[in-house]
């Protein structure tokens, strides 16, 4: 069967294993989604992730990050940009999620960035999701 939102996907497989407190999240394996778990890498939302080859797609293991007692770093995890209707910002209107504590994942020509580095670059796109 094919899947017609595979950033959707991975953000629900992420969002359910946060709600079952599991350290380990396999998601399947896309540039985009690679993107994305870069971007939560470098704001520190993840403790990191792999790309295991299994002959067909792949699959990216996602290994989810805690506070020191347990709680969720990630508390909210929002699809914005649908297939069925895509959401383009310029760069002075890219979202601030929580005033600036939480981050934007923006699809650029350049690659996937955090809002801040779109900023920092200058570059609008395609907001993806926004992670509080």
């Amino acid at each position: 069967m094919s899947m017609s939102d595979p950033i959707a996907d991975m953000l629900t497989r992420v969002r359910n294993a946060l709600r079952n407190r599991s350290k380990v999240v396999d998601c399947l394996n896309s540039k985009v989604c690679r993107g994305i778990a870069d971007v939560l890498l470098d704001e520190g939302y993840i403790e990191g992730y792999d790309v295991i080859d299994d002959g067909r797609q792949g699959l990216i293991k996602v290994r989810l990050k805690y506070g020191p007692r347990g709680e969720q770093l990630i508390h909210k995890i929002k699809r914005e940009s649908k297939p069925g209707c895509r959401v383009y910002r310029k760069v002075d209107d890219i979202p601030r999620p929580l005033q600036g504590l939480g981050i934007a994942v923006v699809s650029t020509s350049r690659g996937v960035f955090s809002d801040r580095r779109c900023r920092e670059e200058r570059v609008g796109g395609e907001l993806l999701c926004t992670v509080e």
